[in-house]
């Protein structure tokens, strides 16, 4: 086997983490839809279009937001291996996939926090389970509303007298996905994946099939596999819930809302929290228009995200990361 690519004074050793630790980001059905060219100068991120899911992305949205979040994963690794990066988004003269260029600014030893946030990496999962009643405390939320504001995201909290709308918006969405044939053969693809399966959601990290008293998680990943919850453990009643939000609509706003996302899930790993993302009301073009009109009108919804304690699950399965390689 060759060795594996270098590139801004690395090891293959090291290079090799960097990508790695990337590739740990979280993505639509687990699709992983991003690839990096490593040169001598740079790493270059891009988007790989094999990867798209028209069906429940059809505008590409969240697959810029999982390719943000890979480079939220890749700024911190460098930072780790004592390169301080150097971001430029969609830069010029590259490839039409290149979402990212990163240079090198030098040496540099990482803060803290950044520590925590990169030792975070490997520990954050999507949480499909039920979680406790337990109430978020203030000081972890002002936490995570300051990853956000971070990377030039706002995190908007959603307050009760909001969450009766904003739970039929995400019942309508649901509804309208799963009416699709498209969808509903997308998702069947991506999810219920075998042990062994390198990409898409298992059985395993399902999370127990939704029931009709569930107000929240409606999506099922099972594959068809039912996997009984525990007797009296539904999903919580009143849920923390958060709306991840960019100031402008754009494909820049994109990739830097994931970087947020990424910032603020990190967070609230490094927390001791669990966290997953409702996806539905933010992929259906009109409830994700309505619930920007519940925001107030001026911001751009990118994410709705459960936030709480929860018990472990496991992690969903990565591939190789020479397979993540773009070799010319």
């Amino acid at each position: 086997m060759t060795s594996f690519p270098t590139a801004l004074g690395l090891s293959a050793e090291q290079a090799q983490d960097v990508v790695r630790q990337a590739g740990l980001a979280p993505s639509l059905h687990n699709s992983q839809p991003w690839r990096f060219r490593l040169l001598p100068h740079a790493i270059e991120l891009h988007s790989d279009p094999q990867r798209r899911l028209p069906a429940a992305d059809p505008d590409d949205r969240e697959l810029w937001l999982a390719c943000g979040a890979a480079l939220l994963n890749l700024r911190l690794a460098l930072e780790h291996a004592g390169v301080r990066p150097v971001v430029t988004l969609l830069p010029r003269l590259t490839a039409p996939t290149a979402l990212a260029e990163v240079r090198s600014g030098g040496q540099t030893t990482q803060a803290p926090e950044e520590q925590e946030l990169y030792r975070a990496i490997p520990q954050r999962r999507s949480n499909r389970r039920p979680f406790l009643e337990t109430p978020v405390p203030t000081e972890y939320r002002h936490a995570l509303a300051t990853a956000v504001r971070r990377e030039q995201g706002w995190l908007y909290v959603m307050k009760c007298p909001e969450l009766g709308a904003l739970e039929g918006l995400v019942h309508r969405a649901h509804r309208a996905q799963m009416a699709d044939a498209r969808f509903r053969e997308e998702l069947g693809r991506w999810t219920g994946r075998p042990t062994g399966a390198v990409e898409g959601v298992p059985a395993a990290a399902a999370g127990p099939q939704p029931e009709p008293q569930d107000q929240w998680v409606l999506r099922d990943f099972s594959g068809g596999e039912a996997r009984a919850r525990v007797p009296g453990k539904d999903f919580e009643y009143e849920p923390l819930l958060v709306v991840v939000c960019s100031h402008h609509g754009s494909r820049l706003a994109d990739l830097q809302a994931g970087q947020a996302m990424q910032r603020m899930l990190l967070t609230a790993t490094a927390h001791g929290l669990a966290a997953s993302l409702l996806s539905e009301v933010v992929e259906v073009a009109d409830t994700r228009e309505e619930l920007q009109r519940l925001l107030g009108g001026t911001l751009y919804a990118q994410a709705l995200v459960r936030l709480g304690y929860g018990s472990p699950t496991p992690a969903t399965p990565r591939r190789d990361v020479r397979d993540l390689l773009i070799n010319d």
